[in-house]
């Protein structure tokens, strides 16, 4: 039984919600930052970089704490306003004729607990303490977990009876995403929405999961210190989530750079890799795999398929089924020597779906050695990794959509 409920969010009125919003933080470059912070002075950006005013970086607990301040001054400034009931929020993003669609709503910490809500990823301790601080300090949440359920005739039917009225927003980007947002205050959509929630027994994190993990940590951290009162509906046991339908959601993979050929020579790699793999060279003819267990490679100016010989690599659970293990458990770490996927600095990861020239040109340029291409991971291997409470190489999805930061804000204080 997943537990979901509406919530009142603090989010940019109509007039400027195109200014305020941003993609996450770490997207730009300092370049596009600073341009952004200089001429928008209603970016999101300003409560994110707080310094920025003074001309000063500041870090750690002095830049939470003025975070808060650029969010209050925000509020003050009537840059945003609040719902004045809890509602569900349904929000739309267009680009290339595809659409995405999924409804804002706070998740529960309890079905975190219960294994409800289901994970696929590890997280690290340090950044779950640090981003569960920034959330105690700054009281607010702006950027939603990602998480994607068994598709629901009620809530699609919901969706299509607003999809054709007014959106509270609808605006564009300069990248060329339109977003609409719609509010769903209808007492018996909020009701049917919540209800059938109630009736799924798993639902599943997609993307976001240190910030699952941020909140979860801050949840236990703050019922510890408070255990006179009654938690169940307190903000902190909740976190702002994406709630998307498992068919609406889009899963590529990432694309992995290797340095170097671990001092074999290129006959001897080629070798090495027979043992698993059968090879052929396709010289200059670009390859993207179309089907699982089949690798695209780019070594020394040419393009090679690689199909697993599955008489030798036998799987035997979730984990051992996905490419990106696969490749980790018969190229990178016997052959190549990378062991550690999240820390080797012998390894880059790209997404697939950027220029698909760049895995050639990263080779070309001598920066790397040699890179591989790898078929999308589906959302049945993603729901059966995490049924069995197994976790994913790093960088083994490229999810989308990509959620906008600002759009609706929930607070915990």
């Amino acid at each position: 039984m997943a537990i979901i409920k509406p919530f009142k969010a603090v989010r940019p009125t109509r007039d400027k919600v195109a200014l305020v919003t941003t993609r996450s933080y770490d997207i730009y470059t300092k370049k596009e930052r600073n341009s952004i912070l200089n001429l928008n002075p209603f970016s999101f950006l300003h409560i994110l970089r707080p310094g920025f005013k003074f001309n000063k970086w500041v870090s750690g607990e002095e830049r939470f704490k003025m975070v808060y301040n650029r969010f209050c001054e925000f509020k003050e400034n009537d840059i945003f306003t609040i719902d004045s009931k809890p509602i569900f929020y349904l929000h739309q993003k267009t680009h290339n004729n595809i659409s995405f669609w999924g409804i804002v709503a706070l998740s529960s910490i309890a079905d975190c607990e219960n294994n409800v809500i289901k994970k696929h990823e590890n997280t690290l301790k340090d950044r779950e303490e640090l981003f569960g601080n920034y959330l105690n300090i700054t009281g607010f949440n702006a950027e939603p977990v990602l998480i994607t359920y068994p598709d629901n005739e009620p809530i699609n039917s919901i969706y299509n009876k607003y999809k054709v009225q007014r959106a509270e927003y609808e605006f564009t980007t300069n990248k060329n995403r339109t977003h609409l947002l719609w509010l769903i205050d209808d007492a018996d959509d909020i009701s049917t929405i919540e209800n059938e929630f109630k009736n799924m027994d798993s639902i599943y994190i997609a993307d976001g999961h240190h910030r699952t993990a941020s909140s979860q940590y801050l949840s236990n951290k703050l019922n510890a210190e408070n255990k006179t009162q009654v938690h169940d509906e307190l903000n902190y046991n909740f976190f702002m989530s994406y709630l998307i339908p498992e068919s609406n959601l889009k899963i590529s993979s990432f694309c992995r750079l290797i340095s170097s050929l671990n001092n074999f020579t290129k006959k001897e790699f080629l070798i090495r890799l027979d043992e698993y793999f059968r090879i052929d060279n396709l010289g200059n003819q670009y390859y993207k795999p179309s089907k699982k267990h089949h690798f695209s490679m780019y070594l020394d100016g040419d393009y090679y398929k690689l199909y697993l010989r599955k008489s030798i690599y036998k799987i035997k659970n979730a984990l051992e089924d996905l490419d990106p293990q696969l490749l980790y458990k018969t190229v990178l770490k016997p052959i190549l020597g990378i062991d550690d996927l999240s820390k080797d600095d012998q390894i880059t990861y790209i997404p697939e779906n950027s220029n698909q020239l760049q895995l050639k040109n990263e080779v070309d340029s001598g920066k790397y050695a040699v890179g591989f291409g790898l078929y999308p991971i589906s959302i049945s291997q993603l729901k059966s990794v995490a049924d069995d409470n197994l976790t994913m190489p790093p960088k083994s999805t490229y999810i989308e959509p990509k959620l906008r930061t600002g759009l609706t804000i929930f607070q915990l204080k």
